[in-house]
Parts: C-alpha cells; structure tokens; sequence
C-alpha cells in the first residue's frame, strides 16, 4: 500500500552537464505528478547547464568545486565527504544522479543506501558505463533501453527499479539511438521518483519489488 506523504519528498538532483533529465524531473514536479521537492541541483561543474536550468526555476545552484580535493590520496572519498555534508545541510531523503560524470564512493552510497538513484542509457546489467548505444548497435541487439536503479559501489550495477526499452532498427546509430532512448529516460526517471515518494519500492537483494504494480502487456517484440 502506498503512503500519503504530509510533505513532500526532499530531493536533490547531481548532474555534470546538460540536465535534460533534470528538466524532466523539474517539469514532473511543478505539474504535480511527483510528491517532491527539489532542494538542491548540485554539480561537480562550475558550468554545467543543469546550473542554469535550475536557476531558471528558482531552484538552489550550488557547485561543489573537486578541485581542493585534487592530489590527494583519498580525493574522491574527500569530495563525497564535502558532498555529503551539503546533502545532510539541506535534509536531502533522495539523491537523483543525472549525468553527474563522477564515480560515488563508499562515503555516498552508505550514506544513502537504497536512497540514491541514477539512470542509464541500457537495458542492465547488459553494457554498462560508456558507449552503450555503439555497443548495442555492434552487438546485433534488437531492443535497447534505459534503466534507473538504486547506487552502489559497482558501476551501474545497483538494484534495478524500472526499465523502458526501445528498438534498434538496421539504419540507426548510435545518435539516433541514444535519442529515442532519451525520450524514454523523460519518462521513467519521474516514475521512478514518484514510486520512492509514494513508498512503495522494496529492496531485497538484487531485486526492487514494487507494491501495486501493474504490468502493461506480455512482451515487446522487435521486429514485429
């Protein structure tokens, strides 16, 4: 059964670049189809575009710089420590990776175990970290997709929540591809969002059960 949240679900949303899923999920919030709030957009990039989507709806920018941490022999573990402490300032419940282009450490998956998620351009766990949609086009695949699981330690390798997939047909490449995946990604990152704050997803193991679910069709077959 679903909970009624009092108040809405504190996110904050990494990214390192554009933010079109951040748009997504900006867009989802303000039409009232996600019970949360986003506190924070939080970028390793001084630039990065996701900044100014986010001041653009009046969210709070804020750039953590990782050049301090540079040198260092524990520098990723010291960036995600500053990092955490800007989350534990603004009462962050869930943290939303969207393209943020740095690898989290233990210090932030611990810290948000089960409650930091991040979408990738594949049907995982086949062809994880870069390249995916080259890699599914070489390998001859017939669908690829989009998936939005829960962090851990391994890349892309967390519980997976949701997946959308999508055809290959014999002309596309890796572009065309990754832009009809895209419009998938728009869609399944908000729902995943709004599944956390209704309360229904639970982790056991591997697997992301979802309380209420209702399955649409028996199978996507491609080609038809």
């Amino acid at each position: 059964m679903s909970i009624s949240r009092t108040t809405p679900l504190r996110v904050a949303v990494l990214a390192s670049g554009r933010g079109s899923n951040l748009q997504s999920i900006i867009e989802a919030v303000e039409a009232g189809q996600v019970q949360a709030q986003i506190v924070a957009v939080i970028s390793n990039k001084k630039d990065a575009v996701a900044l100014e989507r986010a001041r653009k709806h009046g969210l709070k920018d804020l750039f953590v710089d990782p050049k301090p941490f540079a040198g260092r022999p524990d520098s990723r573990d010291a960036y995600d420590r500053s990092l955490l402490e800007v989350l534990q300032q603004h009462n962050v419940e869930l943290v939303l990776l969207a393209g943020y282009m740095k690898i989290v450490t233990a210090v932030m998956v611990n810290a948000y175990a089960n409650r930091m998620m991040n979408i990738h351009p594949s049907l995982l766990p086949s062809f994880p970290g870069l390249d995916v949609q080259k890699k599914a086009i070489d390998w001859g695949c017939k669908l690829a997709g989009c998936t939005v699981h829960f962090v851990t330690e391994g890349v892309d390798e967390g519980p997976i929540i949701i997946q959308a997939a999508v055809p290959i047909f014999d002309n596309d490449t890796p572009e065309t591809l990754a832009a009809r995946i895209l419009v998938q990604e728009h869609k399944i990152y908000p729902r995943a969002l709004q599944l956390f704050a209704e309360g229904r997803l639970r982790v056991d193991g591997r697997r992301v059960f979802i309380e209420d679910a209702k399955p649409d069709g028996e199978a996507i077959i491609s080609p038809t």
